[in-house]
């Protein structure tokens, strides 16, 4: 029996024989494709391998769609809301908690910490997992989209390639990086918006050599997805107006709008996250709750069923009526008359009151979605609240007297929404351009995107994706100072060569310890390792010549207390103002409990720093 040098385990005869193999083949990779060449060879993989999911999560979803609305609920259609979302939510939970058992909601976040740790390592599970999870939740009409749990999908896969050819952990960070690109351009038929956002939201400091990676795994999953499925845009523009100069102060207005509607979302959705974790905490509970307030609520609003996409063609192709079909609100409430003068302005206030409703409402059927055990993210969310917000913003202006194309609105407001959402202004211009085609409205889609940009920024510092990270912390940004001190820890920095000392012991015990001790500074603790204050050694060195004190002072009597103190789980960023704050050079360090655990010094902090900075900095 032999022990696996990669794994630890116990090999038999045959075991034995596989790992010879795979240490061959990385050792003629080492001496025949050089890393440079190996990580180009790679990013065409990770992208390939990328957009196949990507086609597999949107065949899965649609074939659960297909048996959902063609077969099971058919002439019924309104009723079965009831019933489906529940289905799928329970099938995803249990699915997630007796299969998996592993947490793979938020899938952004979590590549963002991967990254944010410096390990860069993506658990190999979430190679397939949350095409599962995600394509039951979605498939049976969970508010959420396929996009997060897809670009989490493609970023295991680059990490879980780099680490089977043993590459290190900055080129695996790449590569999730890669896989990202990749899942975007292949879902999203949009390889610009698949390099950018990876540049904006992943990734902190990039260089020309790292750009090369993600352009061919963007280009490769876009590609193949056009063999796929078509080259044709994922919204395709039917009705669309040239741009208009005239119309800048209303793009303008319509770029404020969507930066408070990403507030909104922003903020209220990760309250209702927390009130729900805190709240219901049985697992059964949950899907209770959550499923009957999405059932409810696409009941009500059939619009909230899926992710929406529907809704986005026909307010973009000029067809807002028929986002009340299957709604009960359309049958017992909205009077016959309706429809038979669009024009009246009880009309237009009942179609806009109904779309707002839907605004308000979605950030509340995406958190019961995932709050109930479903998995999917905020992307598609984001595009269907920005088309609506859009539209909203249109008519209201159309009944005021101006004349502004509604569905160009419908078209921007999503660049708008996805841009505050993510933070990502870039990621919304190129992405929404490539998703319909319309590359003639640059000018619209850049002032929209940038001013709901600018307008969130000026009440929330950090996207939905960085919120929790950032509270920890734990996010990493494009500022490579603060990024340098994320990536320090504190186990790397800690001294514990410190000798301790007790506060009952006498100053004649004390210079016994004082002779073998080369440091000047002693922690004093109690017998239970609390940490009760320092002796410096300044302190003493009047008196610690003079035997006829040694028993009349104690070390309780001679210690000081510390200028400060710092606990294990401190970011360094807190660490270093508490340093800058108090002057100190030395500051003892606690857990959670007081108990001391060693020394903390700012030039130890200093030498780290530049060292991380040298490996963070190489091309």
């Amino acid at each position: 029996m032999t022990v696996s040098p990669i794994n630890g385990e116990t090999l038999d005869g045959r075991g034995k024989t596989m790992t010879q193999w795979y240490d061959r083949m990385i050792e003629w990779r080492e001496r025949h494709i050089s890393e440079k060449h190996l990580v180009l060879l790679l990013s065409f993989f990770v992208g390939m391998f990328s957009a196949a999911a990507a086609a597999i999560l949107k065949s899965f979803i649609h074939l659960i769609q297909w048996f959902v609305e063609e077969q099971l609920i058919a002439d019924v259609h309104t009723w079965w809301y009831l019933i489906t979302p529940i289905i799928g939510i329970t099938l995803a939970a249990l699915f997630v908690k007796y299969i998996v058992r592993d947490d793979i909601s938020h899938g952004i976040t979590k590549i963002l910490y991967a990254i944010s740790q410096r390990k860069s390592i993506i658990k190999a599970h979430n190679m397939w997992s949350s095409i599962v999870g995600s394509g039951l939740t979605i498939g049976f009409g969970g508010s959420v989209g396929a996009e997060a749990p897809i670009v989490l999908t493609g970023a295991a896969i680059g990490s879980n390639l780099a680490k089977a050819f043993r590459l290190d952990q900055k080129t695996m960070m790449l590569m999730i990086g890669c896989g990202a690109a990749g899942a975007i351009g292949g879902i999203f038929k949009a390889p610009i918006a698949g390099l950018v956002f990876t540049l904006e939201v992943l990734m902190m400091d990039l260089t020309m050599t790292s750009v090369a990676p993600l352009l061919i795994s963007s280009v490769t999953a876009t590609a193949i997805s056009y063999i796929l499925t078509g080259t044709e845009p994922m919204f395709p523009l039917k009705y669309i107006e040239d741009f208009a100069v005239s119309r800048i102060p209303w793009y303008l207005i319509l770029g404020a709008v969507c930066g408070l509607t990403s507030l909104y979302f922003t903020r209220g959705m990760n309250k209702l996250e927390q009130w729900m974790k805190h709240n219901i905490r049985s697992f059964g509970l949950k899907i209770l709750v959550g499923g009957l307030m999405l059932s409810i609520l696409i009941f009500l609003f059939p619009p909230l069923y899926g992710e929406g996409y529907g809704v986005i063609h026909q307010l973009i192709n000029g067809d807002s009526l028929s986002a009340l079909n299957n709604s009960p609100l359309e049958t017992y409430i909205i009077p016959t008359e309706f429809y038979a003068n669009l024009s009246t302005t009880n009309t237009q206030l009942l179609l806009l009151g109904y779309f707002i409703l839907i605004i308000l409402l979605k950030i509340v059927a995406s958190v019961a979605t995932n709050g109930a055990g479903g998995v999917g993210g905020i992307f598609a969310p984001s595009l269907f609240m920005g088309a609506i917000v859009g539209f909203v913003t249109a008519r209201i202006m159309n009944m005021t007297g101006l004349v502004v194309p509604e569905s160009n609105f419908a078209l921007v407001g999503m660049a708008g929404l996805m841009s505050g959402v993510m933070h990502a202004p870039l990621t919304g211009i190129f992405l929404i351009a490539e998703l319909t085609g319309g590359y003639h409205l640059f000018m619209p889609l850049m002032i929209v995107s940038v001013i709901s940009y600018l307008t969130i920024m000026f009440f929330e510092p950090h996207s939905l994706y960085a919120m929790r990270l950032a509270q920890k912390g734990e996010l990493l940004t494009h500022n490579k100072d603060r990024n340098v001190l994320t990536l320090l820890k504190m186990d790397s920095v800690l001294e514990t060569d410190f000798v301790t000392v007790f506060p009952e012991m006498t100053l004649g015990e004390l210079v016994k310890v004082i002779s073998q001790s080369h440091r000047n500074m002693f922690p004093v603790i109690d017998h239970d390792g609390h940490l009760k204050g320092l002796l410096l050694l300044d302190e003493v060195r009047n008196i610690m010549f003079q035997p006829r004190l040694y028993k009349r002072f104690t070390v309780q009597q001679l210690m000081t207390s510390p200028w400060a103190i710092l606990r294990f789980d401190m970011p360094m960023e807190k660490v270093m103002e508490i340093f800058e704050d108090t002057g100190a050079w030395n500051l003892p360090v606690v857990d959670q409990d007081r108990r001391y655990l060693g020394f903390v010094s700012k030039s130890k902090i200093f030498n780290s720093y530049r060292h991380v900075l040298v490996h963070f900095s190489e091309e």
